[in-house]
């Protein structure tokens, strides 16, 4: 009871302190004090998210409650299904009216341990070469998150893309044991922030989950992303392009895909010219698409050919 009352004294304090600080500053200071309401993140709330993705407000719930949860969470689906797009907005809601920040880090298969957690880097100072131990942009966005007390969230886009045992490193037991801290390979001692969350996206067109390390599934929640096309119908109501042919050929063109991981999107589509643009659209993107994963059965793709599918487009949207 006497530690509750300590602890409740100590929450009381740091709330006083944080809200009046500025204030006195203000009194005793002769120089103007900077606005500290300017670290403070613009509100973006569960409706704005909701018009902006597409993606139910229950939906959109559940995910976030999963990612505080867990603390990690992948968003995977076939090209197209907006991943990257609709992790930056849940990043953005999960930062709103917070001092918290997002950020974006690009996985490739080059990607190393060395560039995400620390490793040593050459460098010339005074015409002397040196190699210090530099942290990588994990530790770099985890210092900057101490600073934070509100959520902070880092995007790891095309997740898959790099050997991710290998760049994790014992980053891989950390996610799991949120309130651990353990010596890293090259030194010094490091623990995950409490107010650190990592989103990543995940393309199944390049690898499948089914084909991802078991460990590292077990430290993640999958949320799995399918072509929405609530999503065209809407982007397309200020175009006044009529969509609903193009969206009678998707569906009929992932029906003959019968394969979840390599559907068509509808990312592809959502520009403000689509009327002009459809033709390139098709056939230097989905035509190429489809080539790769119908390499030896061409006669179903031509039946999607631009020419077969054009007269229904024109027929819809004229």
């Amino acid at each position: 009871m006497l530690n509750s009352s300590k602890e409740e004294l100590i929450n009381k304090f740091q709330e006083w302190f944080k809200n009046y600080l500025p204030l006195f500053l203000q009194a005793v200071s002769k120089e103007a004090i900077p606005d500290v309401s300017q670290n403070i993140n613009k509100p973006y709330s569960l409706n704005q998210c909701t018009e902006d993705t597409g993606v139910s407000q229950l939906v959109l719930k559940s995910w976030i409650r999963t990612i505080n949860r867990k603390g990690q969470s992948i968003l995977y689906g076939s090209p197209g299904t907006g991943k990257t797009f609709i992790a930056e907005k849940l990043a953005k809601h999960l930062i709103a009216g917070g001092d918290g920040f997002s950020e974006l880090v690009q996985f490739h298969p080059a990607y190393s341990y060395e560039d995400f957690i620390q490793g040593i880097r050459p460098q010339s100072q005074n015409g002397i070469l040196t190699y210090p131990l530099l942290p990588g942009r994990f530790l770099e966005f985890s210092k900057k998150a101490e600073s934070c007390e509100d959520t902070c969230v880092l995007i790891l886009d095309e997740i898959n893309r790099a050997n991710l045992a290998q760049v994790f490193g014992e980053l891989m037991y950390l996610l799991e044991y949120r309130d651990k801290e353990i010596p890293l390979a090259g030194g010094n001692r490091f623990r995950i922030p409490k107010n650190v969350r990592i989103i990543g996206t995940m393309n199944t067109a390049d690898r499948s989950i089914a084909n991802i390390d078991h460990a590292l599934r077990r430290r993640f929640a999958f949320i799995e992303l399918c072509p929405n096309y609530d999503v065209l119908r809407r982007y397309h109501l200020k175009t006044g392009f009529a969509v609903e042919g193009l969206i009678n050929i998707l569906e009929q063109l992932n029906q003959a895909i019968a394969d979840k991981n390599y559907e068509i999107g509808i990312s592809f589509f959502l520009t403000d010219n689509l009327d002009k643009d459809i033709k390139d659209i098709w056939c230097m993107e989905i035509e190429p698409y489809l080539e790769e994963y119908f390499f030896n059965q061409l006669e179903k793709v031509d039946e999607f050919r631009y020419e077969k599918i054009q007269p229904h487009l024109k027929l819809v949207s004229a």
